[in-house]
Order: structure tokens, then C-alpha cells, then sequence
């Protein structure tokens, strides 16, 4: 199925995304961020509402991952 992710980590991108049926938004924030990023350190929505990490993604959501803390270059 298709959805639009947004990721505005770094310099951030938009695309529309296929991804298989009752994928959750953790499941999606790992295969996209990686392993290494941790879900607690940034702000999941979908169709641009706060959103549990167990929620299960629909054909055509909007799925955005922002930062909650920005960090500056030192």
C-alpha cells in the first residue's frame, strides 16, 4: 500500500512510500530511521495528529517524523 512520509530529520524529504499491509509507525520509524534512532526522540504523526508507535498505518496516511530537540553544530 501507499503512503506520503515526511521525514524532517537533517535536511528532511517528502516521497510517497510502499509498504506492506498492517505495518505500525515504529515498524515504519526503524525500517526509515534506523535501529539506531530512538522513536522517544522525535514526533510521530499521522495525517498530522500525535500518533502511538503501535499504530497501524492505512493506504494513503501521512506519516511524519520530526526531532523534539534540535541540536546546534557546535
Amino acid at each position: 500500500m501507499k503512503i506520503f512520509f515526511i521525514n524532517n530529520d537533517g535536511a528532511g524529504f517528502a516521497d510517497n512510500l510502499e509498504i506492506e499491509a498492517n505495518t505500525s509507525v515504529q515498524a515504519l520509524f526503524e525500517r526509515e530511521m534506523g535501529r539506531h534512532a530512538k522513536a522517544e526522540d522525535y514526533l510521530l504523526r499521522v495525517n498530522r495528529m500525535p500518533c502511538s508507535r503501535d499504530q497501524i498505518l492505512q493506504e494513503n496516511d501521512r506519516v511524519s517524523i520530526t526531532p523534539s530537540k534540535i541540536q546546534v553544530a557546535a
